[in-house]
């Protein structure tokens, strides 16, 4: 039959794509979590970035010609300028392991004949994250702390002038035009400073990162060794009203932090940017009040008045024998008030939480009364 053929394309297939049956298991493979090792390839607070602008486009040279009109005068247009390099803190950036080491801008385009302007070059935009200072030999240049903030890195450079911008009376017919003027360069350090409104301070071990995963859904490692925490986390606390409570997991300190012992200042730098502290201490140990002694005294050495800030002292483990102990005799030891709870079995969680949102509350209340506009997440 001739419609045999029409016949077997329009019959369905033998097998069918959208099946249960016989459709491929297109389900995605859980990712591989992260060990805290591998992840310091990815994390990075420090990058040095050569930038320089686009060079501005040359001057056009012609002169306009056509029937019946042979001395038509100069016509050359002016170059277009060069495209800037500009920093834009981008809150969905991290890190700055994927900023390059080297930027350009676009270069503008040549004037052109018939008294055409060459094209602008585009900018070049690069993202960093929030909280990133730029620095130019030692000195900061830019401090980008809100969303969508830019700094221009490097300007392009001038575009050059065609033979038409000399024209004059004296000068009917000139051949003067200018080249493009080279872009900006620069050789700028940035340096990252984790923005949170709450930083975890404490020694190693003493459960800062047990708490963070217990109050939030970040995924520090934890194990039962000294700095199992090597790069800053963050985690957000939400709450019903959908306030976002960002806390920070700095990695542990230990004494002589501030001369750059153990991690050292790499990472002290990270709690200038927290509103207000928490000072977790392990109640297990002899005498903890001297843990809370010890860390407010790396943090001033470090930086005058970052001690002061508001705080409160959580003390964890309290699941032990020994943290009952001791409990009463570090809040007659300790000025500021104390919670004890712990990260391990979630003990009165609660009552951090309920501070927690006490201090962002009393944040948002004193910038607002200020005019400022507090930290979102």
């Amino acid at each position: 039959s001739p419609w045999k053929p029409l016949l077997l394309l329009l019959s369905p297939p033998a097998f069918s794509t959208t099946c249960a049956r016989c459709a491929k298991d297109r389900r995605l493979r859980q990712k591989r979590a992260i060990s805290e090792r591998q992840l310091t390839r990815y994390f990075v607070d420090q990058r040095k970035v050569r930038v320089v602008g686009g060079q501005g486009g040359d001057g056009g040279h012609s002169f306009h010609s056509e029937p019946r009109k042979v001395f038509g005068g100069p016509d050359g247009g002016n170059g277009g300028d060069g495209g800037h390099v500009i920093f834009k803190a981008d809150q969905q950036m991290k890190s700055l392991s994927s900023v390059f080491r080297f930027y350009q801008g676009f270069h503008g385009e040549r004037g052109g004949s018939k008294n055409c302007y060459g094209a602008n070059g585009a900018h070049m935009y690069v993202k960093v994250p929030v909280g990133t200072l730029v620095k130019e030999d030692g000195e900061v240049v830019a401090d980008l702390t809100q969303h969508g903030e830019e700094y221009i890195a490097a300007y392009g450079g001038a575009g050059g002038k065609g033979n038409r911008f000399f024209l004059s009376n004296e000068n009917r017919a000139p051949k003067l035009f200018t080249p493009g003027e080279p872009g900006q360069e620069r050789v700028l350090h940035l340096e990252l400073k984790t923005t949170a409104h709450a930083g975890l301070v404490g020694f190693p071990n003493a459960g800062k990162s047990s708490l963070l995963r217990a109050i939030s859904r970040a995924k520090p490692a934890v194990a039962a060794y000294p700095f199992t925490t090597l790069n800053p986390h963050v985690g957000i606390v939400h709450y019903q009203d959908y306030e976002q409570v960002a806390v920070a997991d700095i990695p542990g300190l230990i004494k002589g932090a501030h001369q750059n012992r153990g991690l050292g200042m790499a990472f002290l730098k990270h709690i200038e940017r927290c509103r207000f502290l928490l000072y977790v201490v392990d109640l297990s140990v002899p005498q903890p009040w001297i843990q809370l002694q010890d860390l407010k005294y790396e943090l001033e050495a470090y930086g005058k008045g970052l001690s002061e800030r508001p705080c409160v002292v959580i003390g964890n483990k309290v699941d032990l024998a020994q943290s009952r102990i001791n409990l009463p005799l570090l809040r007659e030891q300790v000025a500021e008030r104390v919670i004890a709870l712990s990260a391990l079995t979630g003990d009165n969680l609660e009552e951090l939480l309920l501070h927690l949102r006490e201090l962002y509350d009393t944040y948002v209340k004193t910038e607002q009364s200020r005019g400022q506009s507090p930290v979102k997440w």
